[in-house]
């Protein structure tokens, strides 16, 4: 008697085992399939800046106007302030702004944020400084942003066992959260919304662009570019140049890119998974 039940018991749990093995396959294949994109493009195409600095409406904006793209700005309010009516017109364009913080706090380990570290932070006070800079837009460019992107690319607060991510907190108030840096592609069946991938694009020549952008279509991904200044010289800018080229690139239908803000491909996204 004792023998049969554990026979059994060992049946039941090979019937569970195989339907979880199944289930799982099940799900492996439909994660393989590509994602239908609208009007048959291969991919999705995002671009995307941070920090509202001036460049970005001075050479920016301008470009991507004259190709229809529509580009997300990732703007913290100080910058924001010193070219008001110029991101009211951005908006007016179609452009989407998102939340970067008030004060965008960073790792203490860099000079610039010593003041401003997030080892210094708790959970409440990043929801605070978060919620201050929509305070902001919502009063001075009448928008409620639905997307964020952490400073950094930095998720935590605090240091050493008192660590804590403040993912949760983003999630609860955005649709996405955009991270950074990186060189990897949004597969649109499995991203956490809340913690987007990103290429760089600050450095790079239209090719190297290119190259991530053939990349997204072979594979059917979501491409998220995130860069800083326009033309500006030093550090930590798209050349003018090469977005002219991209913006070309992926406007052209014949190349089977559809390009949109982030707000629009999450959405997209969220309606057909």
């Amino acid at each position: 008697m004792r023998n049969y039940k554990v026979l059994l018991l060992f049946s039941w749990i090979l019937i569970l085992t195989h339907g979880s093995v199944v289930a799982q396959y099940e799900s492996n294949k439909e994660n393989d399939k590509k994602f239908p994109w609208p009007n048959g493009a291969g991919a999705a195409v995002s671009l995307t800046f941070d920090d509202a600095r001036r460049s970005q409406i001075d050479k920016g904006v301008p470009i991507l106007n004259k190709y229809g793209v529509k580009a997300t700005f990732y703007v913290t309010p100080q910058y924001v302030k010193e070219r008001l009516d110029g991101w009211k017109s951005a908006i007016a364009a179609g452009h989407e702004i998102g939340n970067h913080t008030m004060t965008h706090p960073c790792t203490g380990n860099y000079d610039f944020s010593r003041n401003n570290a997030l080892e210094n932070y708790t959970l409440e006070k990043i929801e605070q400084n978060i919620e201050r800079a929509n305070v902001f837009l919502i009063d001075q460019l009448q928008i409620t942003p639905k997307s964020f992107a952490y400073p950094c690319g930095q998720k935590f607060i605090g240091r050493g066992e008192g660590v804590k991510s403040y993912v949760p907190i983003v999630a609860q108030r955005f649709q996405t959260g955009r991270g950074w840096p990186g060189r990897h592609l949004n597969n649109p069946w499995m991203c956490d919304f809340s913690q987007l991938l990103v290429v760089e694009s600050d450095g790079k020549s239209f090719e190297q662009l290119k190259q991530f952008v053939d990349q997204a279509i072979e594979e059917g991904r979501w491409l998220i570019f995130a860069g800083h200044n326009i033309d500006d010289p030093g550090a930590q800018t798209t050349g003018l140049s090469s977005l002219d080229e991209l913006c070309r690139y992926i406007s052209d239908p014949k190349n089977g890119v559809w390009v949109d803000t982030v707000e629009r491909v999450a959405t997209f996204i969220e309606k057909r998974r």
